[in-house]
């Protein structure tokens, strides 16, 4: 497997995965909905406020993920939220979503990035680091629909403490129905 952090010139592949992705498990509707929540991180999100990072399999993409910048009004650490994730489904249950997390996230430390959160299952993320947290230790842009999913982690050598004050997503997540 070769992970790599080069995004620029592969954005119709990477939206062509997750809308796979999610159609084979979410069905069409939802497919649509995450291929245009990547297609539109790649094309307005500034470079400063996006990590995109994939895996390749035997020269096939075979996974992406995406960091966006998440900030907090009255807090001067560095947050990125993770979201959306993607393992190619007939590639799935290999370990690449995560190797692909723990690059990432290894990737988000030497960059001096503060704090991951994401949105998600917690048995599954919990295996590279996160765990549960309230809208009290970080608020989200807009209301959870499943608070349990709400995870984070401290990625310097300190605990998590609460995030302060009110928080802003890049503007492709700034819609209710990713939250």
């Amino acid at each position: 497997m070769k992970f790599t952090a080069d995004y620029a010139d592969r954005a119709d592949e990477i939206v062509a995965l997750f809308t796979n992705t999610f159609t084979c498990s979410e069905g069409a509707e939802e497919g649509a909905l995450i291929g245009k929540l990547a297609r539109e991180m790649i094309s307005t999100t500034p470079r400063t406020d996006l990590f995109v990072f994939s895996c390749h399999d035997e020269g096939d993409l075979a996974g992406c993920i995406m960091f966006s910048r998440l900030s907090y009004a009255e807090d001067d650490r560095t947050v990125f939220v993770l979201a959306p994730v993607a393992v190619e489904p007939a590639r799935q249950g290999r370990g690449i979503g995560q190797n692909l997390l723990r690059f990432g996230l290894d990737e988000l430390r030497h960059k001096g990035i503060d704090v991951a959160l994401t949105y998600g299952d917690p048995a599954y993320y919990g295996k590279v680091g996160f765990a549960p947290i309230t809208e009290a230790m970080a608020r989200a842009p807009f209301q959870l629909q499943m608070p349990q999913g709400w995870l984070g982690q401290s990625l310097t050598d300190r605990p998590l403490a609460p995030l302060k004050g009110p928080s802003r997503c890049v503007e492709a997540l700034n819609a209710p129905e990713y939250w």
